[in-house]
């Protein structure tokens, strides 16, 4: 590192440490009296959430929690979460995300391994606890989440339910200053081999990712998704990487916020007519099952823009959203990068297309957001031309990447290989710095000596007129190594057979997207996917139940 000329500072000079309760300073200020929506629950104001941080605090520091501490959530997508996304860290505590949706082995597991001190769960995951509760070992204390006028009966000793305890708790607690680089928050990837792993995110990298976040989302006039008259609601669990980090961003930014708990398709749309949503972000399955319901034929959805990420934005998915109105963009990253890396980045001219002539671009990876260095490399870690042909695999460099797994330094090694965060996905890179991923490097299928990309077929495959929805994996071919063995779900009342989209796949040989090796022979109508916890198509699972 070169030796610099560091001036020193005036004696009382103030140095300044990028905190969590710094993004809590904005919002407030220039929207005191703007909504913060709970479903079709209840609301409250920018002063009134100020106000329940402090008394969760307070609530929270009688209890006994410490700086350092580990406080575990579980709960829908709630106001009550965006309390704690500010509350727990800004004490000094450490926020746990704990993803309900993993099996109850795996949540002991997280909750063992994070060490939790003190567990917020709601009413509707009681009976996982009750299941589990002779196998957690560190959690002293449990405050009980509840939506009913009277809390369930817990089956753990709990000091009270939320609503109670901050009702008798002080209004004002004085946040402490501390070190940037403290621990602020953690969860657990959904890796579909071995135990979850622990990442974990500092005040100074949540704060930074929160900056470009913002920069990313609302600063470009060509991807407008949140300006300050912008309604947000998330569609990404708030246990999944932050929901994303977005609700730092809109809380910074002071605009209307509607939470929507417990994700119901019917109700999301109603949300979306009701308080006239523009912005959101979700993975393909969620839009999927939003755009099967009865409630969106009369939804006006002009003026709603999506982010799609998690999985990749098919061409089929992004042409479907367009004909309803929907301006969706694509977003890129990972559990380990907090996770915001690539975006969708279209150009005037682009805008000025129709909205279907716009897809092309839309279903893209993008280019790497503000801050934000990625390369693509061969297995040696060489550069490879970005010619929009070579593939490689993306490696990254950011302020707000995780440095490692907890308690895994093993591993956390493997994923800092030469200095630089491997992401394990496949890709190449245009002369314009656009990015394309290929596919996972594990979920390449690798026939007669060359590889092919699940994702390219799944996305050609989804462009079929009756098809919802597509999966392709790699199965074992004695003469080729690996062939591809597609499972295709179809929209409700329409029919198709293996030939129809095996036909279909034929135009993409004749233009040359595809070789004529690359059609499946094997096609299988399933009603569902398997996906993961956090929706993403659950491609280990459906290998091992194909072989």
């Amino acid at each position: 590192m070169a030796q610099t000329r560091i001036l020193p500072p005036a004696e009382n000079a103030y140095e300044y440490p990028l905190l969590i309760k710094r993004l809590l300073l904005s919002g407030p200020r220039y929207n005191p009296d703007q909504e913060i929506v709970y479903s079709n629950r209840s609301k409250y104001t920018y002063t009134d959430l100020v106000e329940r941080i402090h008394r969760l605090a307070n609530a929270l520091t009688d209890a006994g929690v410490k700086p350092g501490d580990t406080v575990a959530v579980m709960d829908w997508d709630t106001p009550r979460y965006l309390e704690c996304f500010f509350a727990i860290p800004m004490i000094g505590a450490i926020l746990h995300t704990v993803n309900i949706r993993l099996s109850p082995d795996q949540i002991v597991y997280t909750m063992n391994h994070a060490e939790d001190d003190v567990v917020l769960v709601h009413d509707d995951f009681l009976p996982i606890i009750e299941a589990v509760k002779g196998e957690i070992k560190t959690v002293k204390t449990w405050i009980q989440l509840t939506d009913s006028d009277a809390a369930q009966q817990a089956p753990v000793e709990t000091i009270g339910e939320y609503e109670s305890l901050l009702a008798k708790a002080d209004d004002k607690f004085d946040f402490p200053d501390f070190d940037e680089n403290s621990v602020a928050t953690t969860f657990y990837t959904t890796g579909t081999t071995g135990n979850p792993k622990g990442v974990y995110f500092s005040h100074r990298q949540l704060v930074l990712h929160t900056l470009a976040m913002t920069g990313t989302v609302a600063s470009f006039d060509e991807m407008p998704l949140m300006r300050s008259s912008s309604v947000y609601m998330p569609v990404t669990p708030m246990f999944h990487v932050h929901a994303w980090g977005v609700p730092y961003a809109a809380t910074m930014m002071g605009i209307k916020q509607v939470y929507p708990g417990r994700y119901e398709p019917e109700l999301l749309v109603d949300l979306i007519k009701e308080h006239k949503v523009t912005f959101s972000h979700c993975v393909p399955t969620i839009m999927q099952m939003m755009m099967a319901t009865e409630s969106i034929k009369t939804a006006d959805l002009s003026n709603w823009h999506v982010l799609i990420g998690g999985s990749a934005l098919t061409k089929g998915l992004c042409d479907a959203g367009a004909r309803l109105g929907i301006k969706m963009y694509t977003a890129y990253g990972m559990s380990e990068t907090c996770p915001l890396l690539c975006a969708s980045h279209l150009t005037p001219e682009d805008l000025e297309l129709p909205l279907e002539q716009q897809t092309a671009k839309r279903v893209k990876t993008g280019i790497a957001t503000p801050m934000v260095e990625l390369e693509i490399v061969d297995p040696e870690g060489n550069p490879v031309p970005h010619d929009g042909e070579a593939k490689g695999e993306i490696v990254a460099r950011a302020p707000w990447l995780t440095q490692g797994y907890f308690k895994e330094p093993e591993k956390g090694e493997q994923l800092w290989e030469g200095g630089w965060l491997h992401t394990g996905d496949v890709a190449s890179m245009e002369p314009d710095n656009t990015i394309t991923i290929k596919d996972r490097i594990k979920d390449v299928i690798k026939t007669g000596g060359e590889w092919l990309s699940s994702l390219d077929l799944e996305n050609l495959i989804s462009q079929h007129p009756a098809v919802a929805g597509a999966a392709v994996v790699g199965v074992p071919d004695e003469k080729w190594g690996e062939r591809p063995h597609a499972l295709v779900t179809l929209k409700p009342g329409e029919q198709a057979s293996a030939g129809d989209i095996q036909n279909h796949l034929k135009q993409f040989v004749e233009s040359g997207e595809i070789n004529k090796w690359a059609i499946p022979e094997h096609i299988d109508f399933v009603e569902d996917i398997p996906k993961t916890s956090v929706g993403k198509i659950n491609k280990k699972l459906i290998r091992d139940q194909l072989q």
